[in-house]
């Protein structure tokens, strides 16, 4: 063989072997990128609707979100709005409004919280976090801070 057919011949093997590879690319590209989300960040939420009044009738309690936590909003028998975040500080659980006994509670490890959000029993080693309740019209809108 001569040089040119060598050299025709290395060419035809680098361009067959970059389409095969770019072919691999075009096929895995989209795959790989469907299969890995992208990086979100976590928007800040600093207040939100949590209901209407008349969803809460005295001496109850409910879940909504607040951002991506729960909260925790009581009606008290006496009619006060309180909320709290609804994470156990014990293990991160989610806590919820006994009326029998007038208090939030822990199902996990009993932990109990009185209507302040103090720890009053069981293990949770710190009170719960609470929010500001506003009432604007029909809406109990709760704000941190």
């Amino acid at each position: 063989m001569d040089d040119r057919t060598t050299l025709r011949r290395k060419l035809l093997h680098y361009l067959m072997g970059t389409s095969v590879g770019a072919t691999l690319v075009a096929i895995f590209y989209p795959i790989l990128k469907f299969m890995i989300p992208p990086p979100t960040s976590e928007a800040t939420q600093n207040s939100v609707v949590a209901g209407k009044v008349t969803d809460l009738v005295p001496n109850s309690g409910k879940i909504f979100k607040f951002g991506n936590k729960p909260g925790l909003l009581i009606r008290t028998a006496s009619g006060e709005f309180k909320a709290f975040s609804a994470v156990c500080t014990h293990l991160d659980c989610i806590v919820q409004y006994r009326p029998d006994m007038k208090i939030i509670w822990c199902a996990c490890h009993n932990g109990q919280y009185n209507l302040s959000g103090q720890n009053i029993a069981g293990p949770p080693p710190r009170p719960l976090t609470q929010y500001t309740v506003n009432l604007r019209g029909d809406d109990i809108i709760v704000t941190k801070g």
